[in-house]
């Protein structure tokens, strides 16, 4: 089991802060710098960008301060037996800054595993255990996804947010111009984020979306192919059997028979 020494979310230190461990920090030491930062690790110094994180081992020899103020850092410490054959097992990338993907998420994640362990409670430690496992699966994953591009990755989480209510509110009708407004964005310039973010249309995930729901209401339902249509935002079943048809490749009957 992987358990938790203690963790800090959302750490500011106006003054700025300097760490120097000479020996390591005799346990597993995570850092997400969300200021600018240096880092020393082994007597080789490097520059840790805003929105970055390092994993130390135990014994690496390793320093780091403030480049900006104020210094605002993430972090926890941790230890178990398990540790280095999971890092080994997932190629994680230890000792030195890497640029973190999904900075929000990181940091939310480094905020509930502190809520956790400080709630306490009979099944605290497998909880704590489960969710470092599964903050460590989600970094080395995100370490393999190729970069997002510079000028669309600010866009990334508002976007992110769009795709998810397109998929969880299927009935709802939905134009190209009301979800650029949104985001304060041009039709045409919301479009070409869109697509270079997730590599599809908005208007497939639109459709997308709604036949998703479709296909789970044919299966699990009793529904007529016209009151599932009206549930998935179509305004006549018409409309619904022609894309059902044209995307799914059969007729919704046609799919709920066979399933």
């Amino acid at each position: 089991m992987i358990r938790v020494i203690n963790c800090g979310y959302n750490y500011i230190h106006r003054d700025g802060v300097r760490i120097d461990r000479p020996a390591g920090a005799g346990n597993y030491a995570f850092v997400f710098f969300r200021s600018h930062a240096e880092v020393t690790v082994g007597g080789r110094r490097l520059s840790a960008a805003r929105n970055s994180y390092v994993l130390f081992r135990p014994s690496t020899p390793h320093a780091y301060r403030h480049v900006e103020k104020p210094f605002v850092n993430d972090w926890f410490h941790c230890e178990g037996a398990e540790m280095e054959a999971l890092l080994e097992g997932l190629g994680f990338t230890c000792d030195e800054p890497v640029k973190a993907a999904f900075p929000a998420s990181l940091t939310r994640s480094i905020m509930e595993l502190q809520h956790v362990n400080r709630l306490g409670g009979p099944l605290r430690d497998g909880i704590v255990d489960l969710d470092l496992r599964s903050l460590l699966l989600k970094l080395s994953n995100w370490q393999q996804l190729p970069p997002l591009p510079e000028k669309t990755e600010r866009h990334y989480r508002q976007l992110l947010e769009i795709r998810n209510e397109l998929y969880s509110s299927p009935q709802t009708a939905y134009s190209v111009g009301q979800l650029a407004a949104r985001v304060n964005l041009s039709k045409s310039y919301f479009q070409h984020v869109y697509k270079e973010l997730f590599g599809c249309s908005v208007s497939a995930d639109m459709i997308n979306g709604r036949l998703e729901h479709a296909k789970y209401l044919l299966d699990n339902s009793s529904l007529s192919i016209a009151a599932i249509a009206k549930m998935c935002g179509y305004e006549n079943d018409t409309h619904f059997m022609r894309q059902f048809k044209k995307f799914v490749g059969e007729t919704p009957s046609g799919y709920k028979k066979r399933s």
